[in-house]
């Protein structure tokens, strides 16, 4: 077991680690589409990448149905494995709407010997997402 110093000194390192290993301006929330943010989690039993809706209702119903009119394009030119969840909790409790790639098995930010293959997921699907966007970059914000 951790401490949350410990726990919080891994995560920091993790996150140092992944810039250098992949020195590259990532997206996440400099969208230019207000709630509409790219996001990275990896915590003690899952790792995943999201495209996250946070926006007030009206504004997420529109950019989930222009997602939703893209969806097989994403599916079959980007992102095979994504999922798209309409209705998606935080643990906060605040509705959003997400779409996301798990990595499909169980890894933990504690322990270091999964840190490369997380980083190389991270990089795989965190491009491919963003590849998707600037494509389609356009429309989701006409």
């Amino acid at each position: 077991m951790f401490s949350k110093e410990e726990s919080r000194q891994l995560k920091q390192l993790f996150w140092t680690s992944f810039g250098k290993s992949f020195p590259k301006k990532w997206i996440l929330y400099n969208t230019k589409i207000k709630g509409f943010s790219f996001k990275f989690y990896f915590d003690n039993k899952s790792a995943h990448v999201s495209l996250d809706l946070e926006d007030d209702l009206e504004n997420r119903i529109n950019h989930w149905e222009k997602l939703n009119q893209l969806k097989s394009i994403l599916l079959t030119d980007f992102l095979p494995d994504a999922i798209f969840e309409e209705e998606y909790f935080l643990d906060n409790g605040k509705e959003i709407s997400r779409i996301y790639v798990p990595l499909g098995y169980k890894v933990s930010i504690h322990n270091k010997n999964t840190w490369q293959e997380v980083m190389l997921f991270f990089n795989e699907k965190m491009s491919a997402f963003e590849s998707f966007f600037y494509e389609y970059e356009d429309f989701l914000k006409a």
